[in-house]
């Protein structure tokens, strides 16, 4: 286990209630997960925005009856098959289908497929949910 280090902060009263909204709005334990929160997730977008190795899926919904879509989709993700970890298929009710599909890889690529993929006509929705990929350090 990493060792934790102490520290103090100092912030405006105003931005400390901001703080303890955030922390109660999204029922962490305490400041300090909150703050490891919000860092954690600059850092997500720092990676992204830097086109660094990261994690991710794409997240879609289509009806299954649409002619071709399925087929495109296929085709599509095999081009960059190197990215995609995994697909689950999901039936929602006769003619809808959720699929999540776990990426990793360099930013760009992700967001290239991911755009391609919500691009399918046909497609109801789609959306790539970002993650950072963590060496440890």
């Amino acid at each position: 286990m990493k060792k934790v280090k102490r520290f103090g902060v100092s912030l405006e009263e105003g931005l400390l209630k901001k703080l303890d909204a955030f922390v109660s709005g999204h029922k962490f334990p305490n400041r300090s997960q909150a703050i490891r929160f919000l860092i954690n997730n600059n850092l997500v977008s720092l990676a992204w925005e830097h086109n660094r190795e990261v994690a991710g899926c794409a997240v879609l919904v289509y009806d299954h009856h649409k002619r071709d879509l399925l087929n495109r989709s296929i085709d599509i993700q095999h081009q960059y098959q190197e990215l995609v970890l995994s697909v689950q298929h999901v039936h929602l009710d006769h003619h809808n289908c959720l699929e999540i599909i776990a990426l990793k890889g360099k930013a760009r690529k992700l967001k290239e497929l991911a755009d391609k993929l919500i691009g399918i006509k046909g497609m109801k929705h789609g959306q790539l949910v970002a993650s950072g990929v963590y060496s440890g350090k």
